[in-house]
């Protein structure tokens, strides 16, 4: 079998077991398999492979098949371009995450030596990459699980930031952090009974990182709490959101003494954020 012979097999199979986009699955899955990248498989359709080639790619098939996310399988997510470890450990990152640095980068842009909090960092993506795009940034970063903190940890090595993002773990804002310029959080927002419902792809998320309460809000209350009771200084709040979030949300804040609320919409015109300052 060629290249494209594997692919366009490959394709079938997953598109039979209601895998979205299966073809751009398959060519990232062989592309794995082989070492190389995606591209690059458009230039070999013609060339045969071997039966210890295809191998592996068998078994990430049939696990693909089965609902286990295309990110869990290659080890890599990629987010503002470049690619991040990604495993079980914590939630993949969604593309909505990276419209949330753009507006955090946007705020922060005139500021010469921002201080930015991550609450609920995960993977560590929206931290790392904010320290990436700011090199002059002082960046910390929170979570109240020590296996998604040691995911970001890796992820601060493989991105050579390792000495320079302060990781906590806590359960929202650390006790150490008195003074912020911008706290950022992508926190658990699907109401837990909708969990159930949610997408096989998704359920490998962990349920910590997915279940934000009987409304959705639960930590994002707490959160807006605890940043009105303890924050000194003047920041400025960023929050990812559930779609039919935002108008709750910004309540909760003016109840917590935010103010300059404002809803922000996604790529697809969903209000998907909501930006607030305090003090």
């Amino acid at each position: 079998m060629t290249v494209l012979d594997v692919i366009v097999s490959a394709t079938g199979y997953l598109e039979k077991q209601g895998v979205e986009n299966p073809r751009l699955n398959a060519e990232h899955l062989l592309a794995h398999t082989l070492g190389h990248k995606r591209l690059q498989l458009y230039m070999e359709f013609d060339r045969p492979l071997s039966d210890s080639e295809r191998a592996p790619l068998r078994e990430l098939v049939k696990s693909r098949a089965a609902g286990v996310p295309l990110q869990h399988l290659m080890g890599v997510a990629a987010f503002f371009g470049r690619d991040f470890i990604c495993d079980s450990r914590a939630l993949i990152p969604r593309p909505e995450t990276e419209q949330l640095v753009e507006y955090v980068l946007k705020e922060i842009k005139d500021h010469p030596t921002p201080t930015v909090l991550d609450v609920g960092t995960g993977s560590g993506v929206i931290a790392l990459t904010i320290a990436l795009e700011r090199p002059e940034a002082t960046v910390n970063a929170s979570d109240i699980s020590p296996l998604a903190l040691a995911l970001a940890r890796e992820n601060a090595i493989r991105h050579g930031l390792a000495e320079r993002i302060s990781f906590f773990e806590a359960d929202l804002i650390p006790p150490g952090i008195h003074q912020t310029d911008c706290i950022i959080a992508n926190l658990p927002y699907i109401p837990a009974g909708d969990i159930a419902g949610l997408s096989r792809e998704v359920q490998h998320d962990p349920a910590l990182a997915l279940d934000g309460g009987a409304d959705g809000l639960d930590l994002i209350r707490r959160l807006a709490a605890d940043a009105n009771a303890s924050a000194p200084t003047p920041f400025i709040l960023a929050l990812e959101i559930g779609h039919d979030q935002s108008q709750g949300v910004c309540d909760l804040l003016e109840a917590n003494n935010f103010r300059d609320i404002r809803k922000l919409r996604d790529y697809q015109e969903v209000e998907r954020f909501v930006l607030a300052k305090h003090g």
